[in-house]
């Protein structure tokens, strides 16, 4: 796939063993690790970054046997494995590449952005996948030309970038006419675990070390929290993952009071970005706030400045 350059914008990058180089306009995009890098830095994203190489593997089906992932990527896209047969898919938001698996094995053709680098961790849990390529970049500013998507997902990311909304309208242009759009987001409905909320209000500050070591505390707590009488409290003022397996619940927790971002949106408030952006078929599936939209087959794919201009306004 043609990628774009970000200075000048023209398409056609050229790659050799270690770069992909703009012929317009001589702009020079690093490739470090295998992974072409789009970005000079983590930036806001760097707890994801060591949350998911600590945790390279826990949620990664083929390493757990299990088909938790799976089973989850399509709830929350509500799509069938057919409808990825063939398909060109942008992960945006690719963590460790949990779902970028879901899908490669579907038979999709992969194309996983991380701005974090857990983009490290995917390539590395991808590599025999020839139908996935790992790019570190950032979902503001992708190196991807207009209308080169069947299929975009964005599954519990974009809420951690600094405007949800943007983040989703700088999407959109990706999409080829007659492609679909899923995401999911955080629910207002979370904002009941009171504590929660007022814990993160220092959580992100503390260092990574120090939040992994309190985030081990979903380890014990678990019980306390199960408990008919005490979850009553805790669940509320000291909530963790309820997840059944320890290192699970333990990365939930950290992935829960880490980040520096942490929106929450309702199923009408993400709907009405989709049908301000020209999408149509737009509904919410029951895993709340997932999406999902169309850009109709006769449209002229929008110019990402001109979305993320609405979405701004």
């Amino acid at each position: 796939m043609d990628l774009k350059c970000l200075g000048c914008g023209a398409v056609g990058l050229r790659r050799n063993e270690t770069e992909y180089r703009c012929p317009a306009c001589d702009a020079r995009f690093p490739i470090v690790g295998g992974i072409p890098r789009f970005v000079s830095g983590e930036f806001y994203s760097g707890s994801f970054g060591f949350q998911w190489n600590k945790f390279a593997k826990t949620q990664l089906d083929s390493a757990n046997g299990t088909t938790q992932s799976r089973d989850t990527f399509f709830e929350k896209t509500g799509w069938r494995p057919q409808d990825l047969r063939g398909a060109r898919v942008l992960d945006a938001g690719c963590g460790m590449g949990r779902f970028a698996e879901v899908c490669a094995d579907a038979g999709a053709e992969v194309h996983a952005i991380d701005l974090s680098i857990a983009a490290e961790a995917a390539a590395a849990n991808l590599k025999r996948r020839s139908n996935v390529t790992v790019y570190q970049a950032d979902i503001m500013k992708l190196p991807f030309a207009e209308g080169s998507f069947d299929r975009i997902y964005s599954l519990g990311v974009l809420h951690h970038t600094p405007d949800t909304h943007l983040a989703f309208a700088s999407l959109v242009p990706l999409l080829k006419p007659g492609g679909t759009i899923t995401i999911w987001v955080y629910s207002t409905e979370l904002l009941q675990w009171k504590g929660g909320e007022i814990i993160r209000k220092f959580t992100p500050s503390l260092s990574r070390q120090t939040m992994l070591k309190l985030a081990w505390l979903a380890v014990p707590l678990y019980r306390i929290h199960k408990n008919r009488f005490t979850g009553r409290l805790t669940n509320v003022w000291i909530p963790t993952s309820l997840h059944p397996t320890p290192e699970w619940r333990w990365l939930d927790t950290f992935d829960w009071y880490a980040p520096k971002y942490q929106w929450k949106h309702t199923n009408e408030e993400v709907e009405g970005w989709f049908r301000e952006a020209g999408l149509v078929g737009v509904s919410h599936l029951t895993f709340p706030v997932s999406v999902t939209g169309r850009r109709p087959e006769t449209a002229t794919v929008p110019t990402a400045e001109r979305d993320v201009a609405a979405a701004a306004r």
